[in-house]
């Protein structure tokens, strides 16, 4: 297992980037003022073949990561939904509110990726070391606090969550599922950190290596624990927790090791390991507190839209998160290439170069839309059949099959904005632009969906048909709202 993840990162491989002179104030000035034409002119010396190699170098290994990741949750949601729909909606009720703490440290982790990435551009390997061990300091206070508030307040979250639509024996699953996962929130934190600093440096594969075997973990305990096979005891909803809690535990302990064995670009040491760096923590909260709030916005407004959904009750409810769920599994298009984004953006600005950091960018955006074209015409083309696999055996559900077949129209034609929306933020965040991506999530997520679907869905009672019109309205206007700001190009002059 370490033999495995040491040879997936013993080096940092060379990029395009680096082949390329720094970047001067002079030659800065002269950038800011080209026309777009001119900004679409690559160095002498470099073609479009090699970008996308480098690209494809940081994205590929991130990309089955994620496939692999959300592989796991489909089948998590198969394997409960065997038990039928109130048990994917206790799964689903406990979803938002667990995100929501995570979303304390895992924002944070977004000033940590682009202060890596700027060090790593800049070749100063001891100013990373210094980035990983403060962000490990926080989240260390962030995860423990969490862990705790969480468990304490597990059944008033679910309660409120469930809005009153959903019977108490769903909302007795769902608090075992929800305190269960808050016990292993102090893993998930310290894991998430090695993984955001490994791919600061445009290191990706370590964490798919680790993340990999974590999700085989989480497997093989669901099919232990869920129905209870082998002499392990049935615990069904509480088995899936518990099978996915030992699989971040896991996670956890082979990312430890690849921060303190030191044959990675970033060495975790316990020499001063709680020392206090002013300037290190300034600038990780810096970029970290917008990002923090920014999805806390979007966490409260997914609450909200949560919350007027599970009032149509369990069927309803449950075929919104088969829909949301398979949805998720193509976030791993935008997601993979917004860490090449976030990471090659980072770099070329860390080296005062942001002609490139716009080639990297617009390559990763352009990747990307062409796979989620794909993606949606499969989604489309085989709607019913990806329902089907949710909702299977005894407590089959032909009603659930129909609203999702349908549903699923308005995930496949949400594809290409979903992933321009992903991977330009990637840039923007690279660069620091956090700030902005806060406030459009105020607006998109808050003022358009959490608010729209209340009106579509309790008001004009459209039921499913009105919160998907809420979901696609924000999704739409938030995908070309982050292009506008891209293209005005603030974000290159972004000093950290």
């Amino acid at each position: 297992m370490a033999e495995a993840v040491r040879r997936a990162g013993r080096q940092v491989k060379p990029i395009t980037l680096d082949r390329l002179d720094w970047g001067t104030e002079e030659s800065l000035e002269e950038e800011y003022t080209k026309s777009r034409k001119d900004r679409r002119s690559l160095p002498e010396t470099i073609t479009s073949k090699e970008l996308y190699r480098d690209i494809v170098q940081i994205a590929w290994p991130s990309l089955c990561e994620l496939f692999l990741t959300s592989l796991v949750s489909m089948v998590d949601t198969m394997m409960v939904g065997g038990l039928g729909g109130d048990a994917i909606s206790a799964v689903s009720l406990a979803t938002q509110p667990k995100f929501l703490f995570m979303n304390l440290f895992m924002a944070l982790n977004t000033g940590t990726t682009a202060m890596v990435s700027r060090a790593r551009g800049k070749q100063d390997r001891d100013e990373a070391d210094r980035i990983l061990r403060q962000s490990m300091v926080l989240v260390t206070f962030i995860g423990l606090a969490s862990a705790f508030f969480g468990y304490l307040f597990s059944e008033p979250l679910i309660r409120f969550m469930a809005n009153g639509g959903l019977e108490d024996s769903v909302i007795r699953e769902s608090t075992g599922y929800l305190r269960i996962q808050f016990l292993f929130f102090p893993f998930l934190a310290w894991t998430s950190v090695i993984t955001a600093t490994l791919k600061g440096t445009g290191q990706a594969k370590p964490s798919m290596v680790y993340n990999t075997i974590a999700n085989l973990v989480n497997i093989c305990f669901n099919w232990l624990l869920i129905n209870g096979h082998w002499g392990f005891p049935r615990m069904e909803v509480a088995g899936a927790s518990l099978a996915t809690g030992l699989g971040q535990f896991t996670a956890f302990a082979i990312a430890l090791w690849c921060a303190f064995s030191g044959r990675f670009y970033c060495t975790l040491r316990l020499k001063n390991l709680l020392r206090f760096d002013r300037s290190i923590v300034s600038g990780i909260v810096t970029v970290g507190v917008p990002s923090m709030i920014e999805q806390l916005i979007m966490r409260f407004g997914v609450v909200m839209f949560t919350r007027t959904l599970a009032s149509l009750g369990s069927v309803q409810f449950a075929t919104h998160n088969i829909c949301m769920n398979i949805q998720s599994m193509s976030f791993m298009i935008g997601q993979g290439f917004a860490v090449s984004s976030t990471s090659l953006v980072g770099q070329s600005l860390g080296k005062k170069r942001p002609d490139m950091a716009e080639h990297y960018s617009r390559r990763c955006r352009n990747l990307g839309l062409y796979a989620a074209v794909v993606i949606g015409l499969l989604f489309f083309i085989f709607r019913r059949s990806l329902v089907g696999f949710y909702n299977w055996g005894e407590n089959r559900d032909e009603e659930i099959l129909r609203l999702g077949s349908y549903l699923m129209i308005y995930v496949a034609i949400l594809q290409p904005f979903q992933c321009n929306q992903f991977i330009l933020g990637g840039s923007l965040r690279g660069a620091g632009d956090t700030r902005f991506t806060a406030l459009v999530m105020l607006i998109t997520i808050v003022g358009i969906r959490t608010v729209l679907a209340w009106l579509l869905v309790t008001l004009l009672d459209l039921g499913l048909t009105g919160a998907w019109i809420a979901v696609s309205a924000d999704q739409i206007t938030r995908s070309f709202i982050i292009l506008g700001r891209y293209n005005r190009g603030k974000w290159k002059k972004i000093r950290l």
